[in-house]
């Protein structure tokens, strides 16, 4: 079920098409690789489908270790395997990339005094002490 996709109680039903048993296989070093092998109703492999892979590892940063989870095109759990590194690079030169957009979006932001949280307590602004409604936008 994706994101954008919103079901009430009564209309829940589990997609008896679409069944993958998870699968987590790990070094202990670097990372793991997790696997979701399609299923039938019975639990048995349905080999008419693919199983799909993901990488996951953690890198350290100055605040403390991130984790980061990414996709890896694989036909097999050795290609996984051998993809992964690959796969872990490009996935944090994104990261990389979108922190890189947030700040300079973030420079680029007027700040008009008055307007938006901080400030001194008592003064417009302030997140709640003094004037304004609490509503940034």
């Amino acid at each position: 079920m994706s994101d954008t996709e919103t079901t009430s109680l009564e209309e829940m039903k589990f997609d008896a098409e679409n069944l993958f048993r998870e699968e987590k296989i790990t070094d202990m070093k670097m990372g793991a690789i997790r696997v979701l092998v399609p299923v039938k109703v019975d639990g048995s492999e349905d080999t008419a489908r693919p199983s799909e892979y993901s990488g996951q590892t953690q890198i350290m940063t100055q605040s403390g270790p991130v984790p980061l989870e990414f996709p890896i095109e694989a036909a097999s759990l050795a290609d996984a395997i051998e993809a992964f590194a690959g796969c872990a690079n490009k996935a944090i030169e994104k990261m990389i990339e979108e922190v890189k957009e947030m700040q300079r979006r973030e420079a680029s932001r007027i700040v008009v005094p008055g307007q938006g949280p901080g400030g001194m307590p008592g003064m417009p602004g302030a997140g709640g002490f003094g004037g304004g409604s609490g509503i940034i936008s």
